[in-house]
């Protein structure tokens, strides 16, 4: 068997895993308390947003402040195809998709005249512009503060055409006739995410994956043998805002309205803080940093005094007024410390992420204990990481 089948044999069985992990998510997450729907949802999309970020930074070491405007993009053309046309997900998905590329061809053609910091900088004001602009100049489109919802008298001109009954009150994003709320809406996401997966995984094994990686190993030495490499990176760039329109589509669907705060830098801030506590250049590490923000941002915040009060409920009345107050600096309201604390960590001890932790942990019981940190690095050397 040649190598290129066994490496397509490989491809086929971790994409097999992955989609079996992800559409069992609701059972095994049940136990930690992660498998209501509403979560789950954001775990798909917000996969798929750091997925598509992982495509640029990962690949090429470029660090862009400005995937959130792709975000908001892709959610304001969501809306408006199911305010304009149909109540379907299809045209809204493939609307946000379009519009965030074509944005991102824009704004990455301008940015990527410049390399490091100033490119960081100019995404960011980028950014901030789309933000200010939905806010003010653009409220006939955007609805401004109040953002982009649905009403009865929009024309949605498909599903007027061919259904003569109208439902009462405010209608529902769907799927051929299946309502995107609750366990269908995490499905579809979840299907989109193997997806997408699945195409960053061709990305990263792909001839022009390797020149990507080359590009981020020494871009200068590229250029020195006679090669472009801006339609490299151009290309990277349009296929990861593509991405966070997708994402951002994703987000109407689940829940039809579409906002400028959706644009702000602290949500390209959040999927950098994604894909680099998941690993930043691995496949699955983006997706991790994903679902666990989410999870603390869900579920961590969610821990009050009363609830710390009932887990605690077993100790002493002294060492509960103790325990209590100390332990809520690190939930509820304070989950942003237990957050940056741990990626303080991550970044300290593993700069590669959870997923070099996971390794770190596999070498260790693979070799019985012995020189695992050597056999680590030796691994990631020969994955040419």
């Amino acid at each position: 068997m040649t190598n290129t089948k066994k490496l397509l044999l490989n491809d086929t069985f971790v994409v097999i895993i992955f989609a079996a992990a992800i559409l069992a998510m609701p059972i095994w997450l049940d136990p930690i308390g992660g498998n209501y729907p509403d979560l789950l949802q954001k775990f798909a999309i917000y996969g798929i947003f750091a997925i598509g970020f992982n495509i640029l930074f990962g690949l090429t070491g470029y660090l862009s402040f400005g995937h959130a405007a792709f975000l908001g993009v892709g959610s304001y053309a969501a809306v408006w195809s199911f305010k304009l046309l149909t109540m379907n997900v299809i045209p809204a998905v493939i609307f946000g998709v379009l519009f965030a590329g074509i944005l991102a061809a824009v704004i990455g053609f301008l940015s990527l005249r410049r390399t490091g910091i100033y490119f960081s900088i100019l995404t960011l004001a980028f950014a901030q512009m789309s933000y200010n602009l939905a806010y003010s100049v653009l409220t006939p489109i955007t609805n401004g503060e109040t953002g982009l919802q649905l009403a009865r008298s929009d024309p949605r001109i498909l599903d007027r055409l061919f259904s003569q009954e109208q439902a009462a009150g405010l209608p529902s994003t769907d799927l051929f006739g299946e309502t995107m709320s609750g366990y269908p809406g995490f499905y579809f996401c979840a299907v989109l995410l193997i997806v997408c997966f699945y195409i960053s995984m061709r990305i990263f094994r792909s001839p022009f994956g390797l020149m990507l990686k080359g590009i981020k190993s020494n871009q200068n030495r590229m250029r020195y043998t006679g090669l472009n490499t801006r339609p490299y990176m151009l290309t990277a760039f349009i296929i990861s805002g593509m991405y966070a329109g997708l994402a951002g589509s994703l987000l109407a669907v689940t829940d039809p309205l579409a906002g400028a705060e959706r644009m702000q830098w602290t949500a390209s801030g959040e999927v950098v803080l994604m894909t680099i506590l998941g690993g930043a250049g691995t496949l699955v590490g983006p997706m991790l940093g994903a679902g666990l923000i989410k999870y603390f941002e869900n579920i961590f915040s969610a821990f009050d005094d009363n609830v710390l009060t009932q887990a605690f409920s077993f100790l002493p009345d002294s060492v509960l007024e103790f325990v209590v107050p100390v332990v809520g600096l690190f939930v509820g309201s304070g989950w942003h410390l237990t957050l940056g604390l741990l990626f303080m960590v991550i970044v300290i001890f593993l700069p590669g992420g959870l997923v070099e932790g996971f390794r770190r942990i596999y070498d260790y019981f693979k070799s019985g204990g012995g020189n695992a940190k050597t056999q680590s690095v030796e691994a990631r050397n020969q994955a040419g990481e």
